[in-house]
């Protein structure tokens, strides 16, 4: 197949764009970023380029997207008028079905665990809110009778994932002990990047009636946040340990510091921390036949092996615009001293 992927500069944009040319489909990838797997580089927002980008293609993987750090404006419009911008490009180009990759973000912060697709959405902030705009136009398209595979993942990691994880691998390699809120006793799911790439080769080899979903994609096996965060913390070999704060007091003192813009920390993942997060993916294991390869501890274990093999080489400069750029940790940096 023709397949254009928006974002292939990205962690998962880039991957898929590998594995699909590796399995010997054509690969258009379109991005802001030069990088190798990128053949148009642009905005998704400039149909022009889309035009360009999505001429004979017979499939679009649309996975570029802003980060919730982003400014509100920004992220509306990149996930908002983006995704709009994308299937429409899709449809002027005929191809013959789009992978959308969305997000558990729009299920907001769910009282229903597992969480099932049939949840309602309900955002609770600015990502949350234009992802789950994303998907309506996503599915307009689909009452309109393209076929739409809408993938939503839990926060998937590998290789090449920084973010957060960044700070607890840095941590733990300096030899410190590592915070959590409360007892850290939520059980959080999380995905690894290898298998959402499997995840997206098994849709595409779907027949449209089976691909033309909602899917959730994540851990098969996970247990819990102080599980996974000591996990890497053994693995750095300094005998650290997982250390609980207060957590009504913790709490406060973060919304503050975000608030200040004196730490990364978003509002909806500080909430998300203090609950059980997991989504049911019964639907995905029986309309698919998709079963996760790797748990939560492998996926983390396997990110915090690359960062240690890559933190001394030169790194091209990054400006945190995407996951695979370290947080700027904020006044966090100055707090390891405590720990």
């Amino acid at each position: 197949m023709v397949i254009a992927i928006t974002g292939a500069a990205g962690m998962l944009g880039s991957r898929l764009a590998e594995r699909l040319t590796a399995d010997g489909h054509q690969v258009i990838g379109v991005d802001l970023r030069s990088e190798t797997t990128v053949s148009h580089v642009g905005d998704i927002r400039d149909a022009g380029l889309l035009d360009r980008a999505f001429a004979g293609v017979s499939v679009v993987i649309h996975c570029a997207a802003a980060l919730p750090s982003y400014p509100a404006d920004q992220i509306r419009s990149i996930i908002v008028d983006g995704t709009r911008s994308v299937f429409d490009a899709a449809r002027r180009a005929g191809a013959a079905r789009v992978l959308h990759v969305s997000s558990t973000a729009v299920y907001g912060l769910p009282k229903q665990v597992p969480t099932p697709e049939e949840h309602p959405r309900a955002p609770v902030d600015t990502y949350s809110a234009a992802k789950a705009a994303a998907e309506e136009i996503a599915e307009r398209h689909r009452a309109d009778g393209l076929p739409v595979a809408m993938l939503r993942p839990k926060t998937f990691l590998g290789p090449g994932r920084m973010g957060l994880f960044a700070m607890l691998f840095e941590w733990a390699e300096e030899g410190r002990n590592f915070p959590v809120l409360g007892r850290g006793d939520v059980r959080i799911q999380m995905f690894a990047v290898d298998d959402f790439v499997d995840a997206v080769v098994t849709v595409l080899q779907a027949d449209d009636d089976v691909a033309n979903d909602t899917y959730n994609l994540a851990a098969e096996r996970f247990g819990t946040l102080r599980e996974d965060f000591q996990a890497v913390l053994d693995a750095a070999g300094h005998g650290r340990r997982v250390v609980s704060l207060p957590a009504r007091p913790a709490l406060a003192a973060l919304s503050l510091l975000e608030r200040s813009r004196l730490s990364p920390v978003y509002g909806r993942l500080l909430h998300k921390l203090m609950a059980d997060s997991y989504v049911s993916i019964d639907k995905a294991r029986h309309r698919l036949g998709f079963h996760p390869k790797l748990s939560n501890q492998d996926a983390i274990l396997r990110t915090y092996e690359w960062w240690r093999a890559e933190r001394h080489r030169d790194q091209p400069a990054r400006d945190g615009r995407t996951s695979r750029d370290p947080w700027r940790q904020g006044v966090l940096a100055a707090a390891k001293i405590f720990f």
